[in-house]
């Protein structure tokens, strides 16, 4: 059985990795390839038990299914492979195809995934519908040992908060404000990311599709670049830091720039966040250290300890708490109240935005930040010049300490 693959997609056939995630835009192709790669498994000699899953059993008939019954006829094999609508059921020899639904409907009764255990492949249409806890089951279940195991899950580009996006990818300034485009983590080595938009499939669209879509740029330009593009939007209007960048954690360790930290205190509600910096011209890189709620002072001194953290490295830590800073000197660290006065939110803000701020792909709650925080909004809701205040404790260790750094100078940072 002889299939022409679209190069992009040509990693799907090749790797042994267990995940595999197709993301991108309308129309690239992502449910046909799905396709090609279901019919050349189960058309093929070795043992292949594959699940074609959506959220709801009842939407794969005309989706995933139809594809591989079309890819089926497209190679004259109807005759050599058994089709079962009844049970959206496809045999080719030992080989199946079943399809499942981790809902049986569209209420709330959960399918049982126990069954998978010997399923040595899973395609799931529109992943972004599927809670994580129940990819979680699902991921569980699969532990045959005659095969590799292969979980492909195929989407359009849900928003940045969403478990897939949060779980596998870092988000990169795309040039277009509101709007990222995502990357593979460099430490998911067990994974294949691909991002794909109409333009690789564009030979297989009609000239009047790929109009519609080019209109969208200038009369829907959000739906264009998020369901057209497959950029992963925002969704938050006045975003203030744009051009930070993940690093892993080794390229942090190599760095041999000197280092110190910043702290933000919390307790009950708030988190008490802390932070590894280090700076150099107008770079600057953070690694999260501490982001824990419920840590009394003395169970924070442990905590960085613990961590390894040098008692002699200058510590930024929040001004608005002297007892704390005192508690903690008490107990032998070297902390500096952070410089505070009239409008010391604004400026250092502005100021760490005159950087190019390096974030550790560790630092999941700098990372989350950094994407959502955005000067306050009028009454008109436009974006003012004052920044939010919220969800903000790993920016305020950060800013407070590289705006405190600066004026303090380099003599207090080696």
């Amino acid at each position: 059985m002889e299939q022409i693959v679209n190069s992009v997609y040509q990693p799907v056939f090749t790797t042994h990795k267990r995940y595999t995630v197709i993301m991108g835009g309308r129309a690239a192709g992502r449910s046909y390839v799905a396709s090609q790669f279901a019919l050349a498994h189960l058309a093929a000699p070795e043992y292949f038990r594959c699940a074609i899953m959506r959220f709801v059993m009842g939407d794969i008939r005309n989706s995933i299914f139809q594809e591989i019954k079309d890819r089926i006829e497209e190679q004259g094999a109807e005759e050599a492979i058994t089709i079962r609508e009844n049970t959206l059921t496809l045999e080719y020899g030992d080989n199946k195809i079943n399809g499942i639904g981790f809902r049986k409907s569209s209420g709330d009764q959960k399918s049982k995934l126990k069954s998978l255990a010997n399923y040595t492949t899973v395609i799931i249409e529109e992943a972004d519908e599927v809670s994580e806890e129940d990819f979680i089951q699902l991921d569980d279940s699969l532990r045959t040992m005659k095969s590799d195991i292969r979980i492909v899950l195929l989407l359009n580009p849900p928003d940045k908060n969403h478990w897939i996006v949060r779980r596998w990818c870092n988000l990169i300034d795309s040039g277009i404000d509101g709007f990222f485009k995502p990357v593979l983590k460099a430490s998911h080595e067990d994974t294949v990311f691909i991002h794909t938009n109409y333009k690789d499939n564009i030979k297989n669209l009609n000239a009047t599709t790929i109009r519609n879509f080019e209109l969208y740029k200038a009369n829907n330009p959000d739906h264009y670049y998020n369901m057209i593009e497959g950029l992963v939007s925002e969704g938050a209007r006045g975003r203030i830091f744009k051009n930070w960048l993940p690093i892993t954690d080794a390229e942090f360790e190599a760095l041999p720039h000197p280092s110190y930290y910043g702290t933000d205190f919390g307790f009950t509600n708030d988190p008490a966040a802390v932070y590894e910096i280090k700076e150099h011209n107008d770079n600057v890189w953070a690694r999260e250290l501490v982001f824990e709620t419920g840590l009394l002072n003395k169970h924070l001194s442990a905590r960085m300890a613990q961590l390894g953290m040098s008692k002699s490295i200058i510590n930024y830590a929040d001004a608005a708490e002297p007892k704390s800073i005192a508690e903690l000197c008490d107990d032998g660290w070297y902390v500096v109240p952070t410089s505070k006065g009239a409008d010391s939110r604004r400026a250092r803000v502005n100021y760490l935005k005159g950087k190019q701020v390096y974030y550790t792909e560790s630092s999941a709650n700098l990372a989350r930040e950094h994407q959502t925080y955005s000067w306050a909004l009028d009454r008109n809701k436009e974006p003012t010049n004052e920044p939010q205040d919220g969800d903000d404790h790993g920016i305020d260790a950060v800013s407070s300490a590289v705006w405190t750094a600066r004026r303090h100078g380099g003599d207090l940072m080696a």
